[in-house]
């Protein structure tokens, strides 16, 4: 037996426009991948991400107390309104109304979740949704 160590191959270096390197995707097949994604999808696709984000950080997720932190979901709640609010006309209500609830439930667990609650339309996203009642 040998006490040296195998040689391991060298890899070939990664050519700058492919920042993926040889094995993965290059930048020019992720930005044609991307260029095929309609922007109703892209836009959901954010706005859902937002939502998952602010319930795990309003506590709502399994094991919820031990990922609270409504300074946090505050911010997510905060963007997703403004998300939404910016986009609906765009992405028609087919797409916007869903996003709309799921804004509103977060806005209204957000306020059950505060120790103190803010006042009518002080909450998080409120500057573009107006106030929230339950």
């Amino acid at each position: 037996m040998s006490e040296t160590t195998p040689q391991q191959p060298e890899q070939p270096a990664a050519h700058p426009a492919d920042p993926a390197g040889p094995s993965g995707p290059g930048f020019e097949d992720m930005t044609r991948d991307i260029a095929e994604v309609p922007a109703v999808e892209v836009i959901t696709t954010v706005a859902v991400h937002l939502m998952s984000s602010a319930a795990v950080n309003l506590g709502l997720a399994e094991g919820g107390e031990d990922h609270k932190d409504l300074d946090e979901a505050r911010k997510l709640i905060h963007a997703l309104a403004g998300l939404v609010t910016a986009s609906a006309t765009e992405i028609g209500s087919y797409h916007a109304a869903p996003l709309r609830d799921g804004l509103k439930s977060l806005q209204l667990a957000f306020r059950e979740a505060s120790v103190v609650p803010d006042e009518p339309g002080q909450g998080p996203g409120e500057k573009f949704t107006g106030p929230v009642y339950g």
